[in-house]
């Protein structure tokens, strides 16, 4: 009995000591959108000793983390870290999806019901979290200070800045348009003076008429030669070599050409200093939450491929962004006192092309050909002359229920037709049906699961294909030079790392999930878990062994 007693109680204080201890200022919560897990270890010796190298050795860092989900799209797996669940609980079923009964997509973040500042309503222009169906680890953050936390959240995508920063949080994001900071009315009515200030000054026009070139000597990067491939998509006013010139013209040409270099998370990390400054963030005696979603690896990976000369220079460029990142972080708030958490949305898949050239079976989907054969295929089959399968967003098709339904069809079979139509397709491994999908009746794959895990019924398409490994599949074939999406390792593998206050030094390499993060969060700041969270704590970060 007393041993029991004694076991017990010794048994509370190693999973309290750690929560108790830690009471951080900040919570620092980085995400590298496209970045794949195995990247950052490729440069480990590369890498300054402030930026990742911080993480690496003073923390906990896991090197098989993997998303559990199979849509491995930015918006999906920003909920993911921010809320512990997948599509299910989150709601994030794509970075867009189709309105049937509207006959149009619906971008994620979209609320005309609140317009950027500045901006007139619009039916897809306003933004806003109002599509999100769970807490985010902010939101739980705020009701258990009573208010007295604050969460800020802060990206080039609108979208990960805003389903970061939750329903509480202030989210501000990049505008492609002035190359300002903007947000919605959902956050503010009015721009803060040091913002409007901030705006004012005009700072990403200090890259014009600039240029991205390398940060070392070219013998030096692993993929010195990777750097004027055909399929790189940075031709035309950004070009596809070295050095990359930002002089391209008018201002909107400008703007968005910056997203695809390293100078716009430089840029990101400018607004983030001021924004710290202005709010005080972590400096007030009450734990903040400050998010920060660094877009450039996405547009770099996308535009050159993740095994490309661009690719491992944004990289290494990344890392000192990141070291005078902790640096301002450390003189404002102190690193003594600060939680710090790193993850990525996603990884990415090479280029189909660089595959092919190696000998695997790599492709371009194109979506008009497979829904146009779709769509031969069921009139045949039904003998209508209407088509059933009216659009295709990744990763689904969806049909057009209410003709279904005046034609006296049965949804499920006409589900079933387009599934078996579409595994007959080359460049496909799996369909599977909103009906199957809905009863739980798939195959006891993990794949299968994974699909199951990004599936809505109210968001998703009624058919949600998986592509073959490294074929290309997006609503543009042509659009990028390389993609993720899909459920295979290369694009659901991304790093964990956190390190601060009461976190062990160690390096994991069990398997783990992103959706863990928000779990060991909250455990770790004693709060209630995320409404969607399905993760499990961490425990390693505690000095912990795993269960």
């Amino acid at each position: 009995m007393l041993r029991g007693l004694l076991l017990a109680l010794l048994t509370g204080l190693a999973l309290a000591g750690p929560v108790q201890a830690a009471k951080p200022d900040l919570v620092l919560m980085i995400t590298v959108d496209q970045l794949r897990g195995d990247m950052p270890w490729r440069l480990r010796d590369r890498f300054g000793s402030g930026g990742f190298r911080y993480l690496m050795d003073q923390g906990s860092s896991y090197t098989n983390a993997y998303l559990s989900h199979a849509v491995t799209i930015t918006a999906a797996g920003h909920a993911t870290l921010a809320t512990g669940g997948n599509t299910p609980e989150h709601g994030m079923a794509a970075n867009k999806w189709f309105d049937s009964d509207a006959r149009r997509p619906v971008y994620c973040t979209e609320d005309p019901n609140h317009p950027l500042i500045g901006e007139r309503p619009g039916t897809s222009a306003g933004r806003s979290p109002a599509n999100l169906t769970s807490s985010t680890i902010g939101d739980e953050l705020v009701l258990a200070s009573g208010g007295k936390s604050r969460v800020f959240s802060v990206s080039t995508k609108d979208r990960s800045a805003i389903i970061m920063g939750g329903r509480s949080g202030q989210a501000w994001w990049y505008s492609t348009s002035t190359g300002q900071y903007v947000t919605s009315t959902w956050y503010t009515d009015a721009y803060p003076d040091w913002v409007a200030d901030w705006n004012k000054a005009r700072p990403a026009d200090r890259f014009k008429g600039g240029a991205w070139t390398l940060l070392h000597d070219r013998s030096s990067y692993i993929f010195a030669e990777q750097d004027n491939r055909e399929f790189e998509k940075g031709e035309g006013v950004y070009g596809r070599t070295f050095p990359h010139t930002l002089d391209v013209g008018d201002d909107y040409t400008f703007y968005s050409v910056l997203r695809s270099s390293p100078m716009a998370d430089e840029l990101t990390l400018d607004f983030v200093r001021e924004l710290v400054k202005a709010e005080k963030i972590g400096q007030r005696g009450h734990t903040d939450l400050l998010s920060i979603s660094f877009s450039a690896t996405d547009y770099v990976g996308h535009a050159f491929g993740p095994n490309s000369l661009e690719a491992e220079d944004n990289l290494l460029r990344l890392d000192r962004t990141l070291d005078e990142l902790l640096r301002f972080i450390d003189r404002k708030v102190g690193l003594d006192k600060t939680l710090v958490v790193l993850s990525a949305d996603h990884g990415v898949a090479p280029a189909p092309e660089h595959m092919a050239a190696m000998g695997f079976s790599a492709e371009r989907h194109q979506p008009r050909e497979f829904m146009a054969q779709a769509n031969l295929a069921l009139r045949e089959h039904f003998g209508v002359e209407q088509d059933l399968a009216i659009a295709f967003w990744k990763p689904g098709i969806y049909l057009d229920r209410k003709a279904i339904d005046s034609l006296g069809l049965q949804a499920a079979e006409v589900e079933r037709v387009l599934a078996r139509k579409i595994m007959r397709t080359d460049g496909f491994t799996l369909a599977l049906t909103r009906s199957d999908l809905m009863a739980g009746s798939i195959p006891g794959t993990e794949m299968a699961r994974r699909v199951q895990a990004s599936f809505h019924p109210a968001r998703s398409g009624d058919v949600l294909l998986v592509h073959d490994p490294f074929w290309y599949l997006s609503e543009d074939p042509q659009g990028n030079a390389a993609m993720h999406g899909s459920p295979y390792t290369h694009d659901t593998h991304v790093p964990i790392m956190m390190a601060g206050p009461g976190i062990a030094r160690t390096v994991v390499h069990r398997q783990v999930a992103p959706r863990d993060v928000a779990a060991t969060l909250s455990t770790y700041l004693g709060i209630s878990p995320p409404s969607g969270s399905v993760g499990k704590p961490l425990t390693e970060v505690f000095g912990m062994d795993s269960p």
